[in-house]
């Protein structure tokens, strides 16, 4: 980093725009680019990354944490030039921030996820491939160079196809697999089965599989296998929609997948064996013996859960609620970390993802032990507001505001911030 520091980079790129009468394309404070992304998307792409599970108690308590922690400046320190870069994997990452995997991109912008690696690339933040993304892990490496990338895996009910996935990220350069481990059920989430709506049921988000030659043959294996056919309702707008949806999906002809019983078979497959509610600690091993990337869990909320994982040799925790979106009334995720760091004591990194939705946030996180955090909707509403420009301006907000946190504060490096920074407030 130069000795301007990131802040005040932006503050002036900002500024100075101002002068010819040019504002930022997204708004810069975290409520008014959701309420801007709200109003420039359909209800549905809008509660499908919005929602949370039940009363979305769980979503407020991650906001609510924050709010119980207070930063302590200090004052008369020469923090003129500031670091905020920290090492993960052997990476030096230019903020301890990554983009964590947000599903179905497609709902808010065309281009989704390539914009959002592009984005990442340009800024050098690792963006993690989303196992139900938009776009194959491929296609999104192809434009990152070789910027950092990690690859989230939802555990499949077909060990070969989890094979093949990770396999495919090892060769699209991945530096980590972050094992979801709160998804093995869809939680019960009001604003998408009040409009019913799954996207995955009409194609949408399922790129990773759809380009995957283990899916693929299970899917045609399923049209051969035939069986007895369903009485079909009778078709409606919606449904003709839906198959659309469906034909887009699938690799090959529109017109032809139009005709063809593989695209509908590709979402049936899908549905059926996406995730597996049986998975145990027992599964570590094997997954373990199919992959040289480091492997962290992602959902870890339980002390006893985090030494568990230390002990079956997993590399990492990320502390997580998935955004609030699958357990209401659940523990939140910052009130959570001590207690993991506790167990970790220092064997391994930690990262934390639910909440974070500014600059100070990520300074909050980082204080109480995090070695990083994971940013999700804020860049999912940049991204529906301007595309790859509107996901760089964010990255480019959280960074530039943990900057200034960081100085503002009198600290020059990220290794500097401890809990002593903080006062508990409520």
């Amino acid at each position: 980093m130069d000795g301007a520091g990131a802040g005040r980079r932006r503050q002036n790129e900002v500024y100075r725009a101002g002068v010819y009468g040019h504002s930022p394309r997204v708004p810069v404070a975290a409520r008014r680019l959701q309420e801007a992304a709200r109003k420039a998307l359909n209800a549905r792409a809008y509660a499908y990354v919005a929602g949370g599970a039940g009363d979305e108690v769980t979503q407020r308590a991650n906001r609510a944490a924050f709010d119980r922690w207070a930063v302590v400046p200090r004052v008369l320190r020469d923090v003129s030039s500031r670091d905020t870069s920290v090492e993960l994997f052997g990476r030096r990452l230019p903020a301890p921030l990554l983009l964590g995997p947000v599903g179905a991109l497609e709902l808010v912008n065309d281009e989704a996820d390539l914009a959002v690696a592009r984005a990442a690339a340009s800024t050098g933040v690792p963006m993690v491939f989303s196992n139900q993304a938009s776009y194959s892990m491929e296609d999104c490496a192809a434009v990152m160079g070789d910027a950092p990338r990690w690859f989230q895996l939802y555990w499949s009910t077909s060990d070969e196809l989890v094979e093949s996935l990770v396999g495919r990220a090892e060769a699209a350069g991945c530096d980590a697999v972050v094992v979801t481990l709160d998804t093995t059920m869809l939680g019960w989430r009001p604003r998408d089965l009040d409009l019913g709506h799954l996207p995955f049921a009409l194609g949408k988000g399922i790129a990773q599989y759809t380009s995957d030659p283990v899916f693929r043959r299970l899917v045609e294996e399923k049209v051969a296998a035939g069986g007895p056919k369903e009485p079909q309702p009778r078709p409606t707008p919606a449904a003709v929609r839906a198959l659309v949806s469906m034909a887009r999906a699938w690799p090959g002809s529109f017109r032809d997948n139009l005709r063809s019983p593989l695209p509908r078979a590709a979402v049936e497959t899908f549905l059926g064996i996406y995730s597996r509610p049986s998975i145990t600690w027992d599964d570590l091993a094997w997954l373990r013996s199919k992959t040289r990337l480091p492997i962290l869990l992602k959902g870890v909320l339980h002390p006893d859960d985090a030494r568990r994982a230390l002990d079956e040799g997993v590399d990492g925790l990320v502390v997580s609620t998935h955004g609030g979106r699958q357990v209401d009334r659940s523990i939140s995720a910052l009130d959570a970390l001590p207690e993991v760091l506790g167990a970790v004591a220092g064997r391994a990194p930690v990262l934390l993802d639910s909440g974070i939705r500014s600059g100070a946030d990520v300074f909050t996180a980082v204080a109480l032990g995090a070695t990083a955090v994971l940013l999700g909707r804020p860049f999912a509403w940049g991204l529906a507001l301007a595309g790859e420009e509107g996901v760089r301006q964010v990255i480019s907000d959280v960074v530039g505001e943990f900057d200034l946190t960081l100085g503002l504060t009198g600290h020059t490096a990220v290794d500097q911030l401890s809990p002593d920074v903080l006062r508990r407030v409520g």
